[in-house]
């Protein structure tokens, strides 16, 4: 969504166009937020509904363009980090923000981990989850522990052409059915499946990794309102990806279990049990295609976390601690983003071995449940005043587009906190 009519950003500030060639942050962040559990989400609304919340998937991609968009230009326009927007907005932002990334961090290091230890399981099963979970938890340490931007950049890039040519294959190959499929792009809501809505538009590609893509632009080294047109076109193409994915998802959940009646797990074992069926049906060869193509969902997100939040606390504690953005405490490869990749990798190997603690997971989705919506409020209230240059404020198809993405992101909140507070 632009909000504002650029027309010297034809080029590059360093003379290029913008292109293909170009194209890197809005990849990683898409790919990092789309991991297992939102591919189990679309799996069951399409074996529920069959292919009647497609049109689902195509809001949920756009509210991210339209949210990503906005992080990216409030980046390049200020040439400050998203937390210093928070920031500037009170220190209420400080009283939030602390507790969720710290609390969020411990739970999902072992979310991560237990990902990508389920696929390598079962295709190895000579170690366990756990083992698997840990040692990719390390690899991911590695990986990004030096803070080379390009390297991680192209680990993303790889993970998510396996994914993608895996997932996209699996829908090929159960023959989707187009005419149904075009009828799933008219906004219906069948009985029962408002909270499928929710969490299918919800959780296509990402939540607190999204507001890590003005960090990600930074290493890339677009810094200047000059690449924002760039940006716009990384952001969109990257979420065209991401939709494609996520509609393949949908469709195989359509084709393979609603028309035969077979119902899988919630949680990322939902991946295995379609992994099953794939195998009974089209061989065994195609269960463990697409048990890679798990793995790779899920180690792209496990790296980009370890990357790009890691980031984000890093700037966060050097904030707090009343360092600049450009102090090397507050970056990349900087002390306090490897004392965070410590935090999501040692700690939550704890939780893979002795279970949850009941009040750390009650806390994780209470104040989870409140990230999007704050995040939605607050790019509005940001991007509407005299802290981005008026030129780059929101005009009002952007400000209706993050009202509608606000209200909608309020509604799943208040359904997850429900879902929290009931399960406690």
């Amino acid at each position: 969504m632009a909000s504002a009519t650029d027309t010297t950003t034809t080029t590059t500030v360093d003379g290029r166009r913008p292109g293909w060639s170009l194209i890197g942050p809005g990849l990683v962040v898409a790919a990092t937020g789309v991991g297992a559990a939102d591919l189990v989400a679309t799996l069951i609304a399409g074996s529920k509904y069959g292919y009647a919340l497609l049109w689902t998937v195509v809001v949920g991609c756009v509210m991210k363009i339209v949210l990503v968009e906005g992080a990216g230009r409030y980046s390049l326009a200020t040439g400050r980090t998203i937390y210093q927007g928070w920031s500037s907005l009170g220190r209420w932002t400080h009283w939030y923000f602390g507790p969720y990334i710290v609390v969020w961090g411990f739970v999902y290091g072992a979310a991560a981990m237990a990902g990508t230890g389920l696929p390598l399981h079962s295709l190895m099963p000579f170690m366990s989850v756990p083992a698997w979970g840990i040692l990719s938890g390390l690899i991911g340490l590695v990986l990004v522990w030096w803070g080379h931007y390009a390297l991680f950049e192209k680990v993303c890039a790889a993970l998510v052409g396996t994914m993608f040519v895996t997932m996209v294959g699996a829908a090929v190959l159960t023959v989707p059915n187009l005419p149904e499929l075009a009828k799933g792009l008219v906004p219906l809501i069948p009985d029962g499946a408002l909270v499928n809505v929710l969490s299918v538009a919800g959780g296509v590609g990402g939540t607190i990794t999204l507001a890590a893509y003005g960090y990600w632009l930074r290493e890339k080294g677009w810094t200047t309102p000059g690449h924002m047109r760039v940006m716009r076109l990384d952001n969109g193409v990257a979420y065209l990806v991401t939709g494609i994915f996520v509609v393949s998802t949908l469709i195989v959940g359509a084709e393979l279990l609603y028309s035969a009646n077979i119902a899988i797990k919630t949680g990322d074992e939902g991946l295995l049990n379609l992994s099953d069926v794939l195998a009974s049906r089209y061989g065994a060869w195609a269960g463990s295609v697409f048990l890679v193509g798990f793995w790779a969902a899920a180690m792209s997100s496990l790296v980009g976390v370890w990357n790009g939040v890691s980031m984000m606390f890093a700037d966060f504690v050097g904030h707090v601690r009343g360092h600049g953005q450009d102090h090397p405490d507050s970056r990349l490869g900087g002390k306090w983003y490897r004392a965070y990749i410590l935090w999501l990798t040692f700690p939550p190997m704890v939780m893979m071995f002795l279970g949850k603690p009941v009040y750390l997971i009650l806390a994780y989705g209470v104040l989870g449940a409140f990230f999007m919506p704050f995040l939605s409020v607050t790019l509005l209230w940001i991007l509407n005043t005299d802290r981005v240059p008026r030129e780059w404020r929101n005009k009002l198809p952007s400000n209706i587009a993050m009202v509608l993405c606000a209200a909608a992101f309020i509604a799943l909140a208040a359904n997850e906190l429900r879902k929290a507070v009931g399960g406690a």
